[in-house]
């Protein structure tokens, strides 16, 4: 491979098993009247587009602001106090930097996420980039990670990406990389069929990307 893409919510960091139960019982009953939406249908997706969607399909209660409000809220506490790092990144990490290929974290989640998740871990990146900062839409559509790709200065063929969620996985794959899934008890049902291969559990995942790192 030539870049290294990791997806930040489920995958760097647990923040989906925290989002999941946050949706479900507190924020998706605050902002709706009726019956939500599967979270599978609304997970890795941009918050905002995630609202345009409810207001579209779904009867919403709430304007877009006290939406937003509502899980920065939810973020602020999630990031900051609750999300455990990922089982062996570190030593992808650093197995990648000796192999010379860069390693980007790609993410629908707003810069401010992603900066409580960097600070709270001193994680570095070649790239850190939010939808907020690509022009077109989100996943499930490829805008986010060609982006990544020619801002890395790499063919997006030349890409792994590593993905939890059924948008995630097919924004990767439809930008043409190579997608490898992450499989836990919070995604053990989604629909991972985008995905080149599926990695059940933080040791799996590990030797699979050494073993790709090392190739």
């Amino acid at each position: 491979m030539d870049a290294l893409l990791f997806d930040m919510d489920g995958v760097v960091v647990d923040s989906e098993d925290y989002w999941h139960r946050t949706e479900r019982e507190e924020l998706l009953p605050a902002v709706l009247d009726g019956e939500p939406p599967d979270l599978d249908d609304i997970t890795g997706m941009p918050y905002r587009e995630i609202y345009r969607l409810l207001d579209e399909q779904y009867e919403t209660t709430v304007s877009e602001a006290e939406f937003v409000d509502l899980y920065d809220a939810a973020a602020a506490s999630i990031y900051r106090e609750r999300v455990a790092l990922l089982d062996g990144f570190g030593e992808v990490r650093e197995a990648a930097r000796e192999a010379g290929v860069p390693v980007g974290l790609v993410s629908s989640s707003p810069p401010q996420w992603i900066d409580y998740v960097l600070d709270r871990f001193g994680l570095e990146f070649d790239l850190v980039l939010s939808n907020d900062e690509v022009e077109g839409p989100g996943k499930p559509e490829p805008d986010i990670y060609e982006a990544a790709a020619e801002r890395l200065g790499v063919a997006p063929a030349d890409c792994v990406a590593v993905e939890d969620s059924k948008n995630g996985s097919v924004a990767a794959a439809r930008a043409g990389m190579t997608v490898v899934g992450y499989r836990v008890e919070h995604n053990a049902e989604t629909d991972l069929s985008a995905c080149s291969v599926v990695s059940s559990g933080a040791e799996e995942l590990r030797v699979e990307l050494l073993d790709r790192l090392s190739a």
